[in-house]
């Protein structure tokens, strides 16, 4: 039994078919990566973690990710450990054209818009609301930093309400690598609460994201 299975591994990395292995928790940017690994049906292993695990700050995990932060991806001797990184290390290598708008086509200057809209703009006062709201302890957390990042997050957020106005995703009628990216952090705006009653078309598409089984499946790893 043994011998039969390292001859498979032997195989595999002769194959250039090694298990990849996601390391994820739950609401965090992993949930991206898992997402489109599931789109596409990629076999992949996960190592699971809550936000704010101890063993993310231990030597061995930070030699994955130096920030003892989640995503991080193992794919055979390639590691990565930024989201927007491997969603695009994913598409390029696996995707065979899904996801990605030709690079002759219109839409592919909007598709690097607002694929890189969310790091840029959505997530820098989303980190700062979950740290003042989830992260620190009550007695560290500053009210003004809540209400800034909650005012950021509505500005950041209203972009992306009048481009989806005549669209059912970021970049016309397809989903795209741009919604695995921006619209997850749409969707993360909607489940902390954010107010979104001036931004009409953003619940209808956060409905269209979360309602995909591929989004499901990776939203409960």
């Amino acid at each position: 039994m043994l011998e039969n299975l390292l001859k498979l591994r032997y195989q595999m990395r002769k194959n250039g078919s090694t298990q990849m292995k996601l390391y994820y928790a739950q609401n965090s940017r992993a949930v991206r990566v898992a997402w489109l690994l599931e789109e596409l049906r990629i076999d992949y292993e996960v190592e699971k973690f809550n936000l704010g695990d101890s063993a993310m700050r231990e030597p061995e995990y930070l030699a994955r990710h130096p920030m003892g932060r989640v995503p991080a991806l193992e794919d055979g001797e390639v590691q990565l450990f930024e989201s927007g990184a491997i969603i695009q290390y994913i598409l390029a290598k696996y995707g065979k054209g899904r996801f990605v708008p030709s690079i002759a086509s219109t839409d592919f200057a909007d598709y690097l818009q607002w694929f890189h809209y969310a790091e840029g703009m959505i997530m820098p006062p989303m980190n700062t609301y979950v740290v003042e709201t989830i992260l620190l302890p009550p007695e560290r957390r500053t009210e003004i930093n809540v209400k800034r990042s909650i005012k950021l997050l509505g500005q950041m957020l209203k972009a992306v309400n009048t481009n989806l106005a005549e669209k059912e995703y970021l970049v016309g009628s397809e989903l795209t690598g741009a919604d695995f990216m921006t619209g997850h952090a749409v969707v993360m705006s909607q489940r902390f609460g954010i107010d979104m009653s001036d931004k009409p078309h953003l619940p209808p598409y956060v409905e269209r994201l979360t309602s995909r089984q591929a989004f499901q499946r990776a939203s409960n790893k």
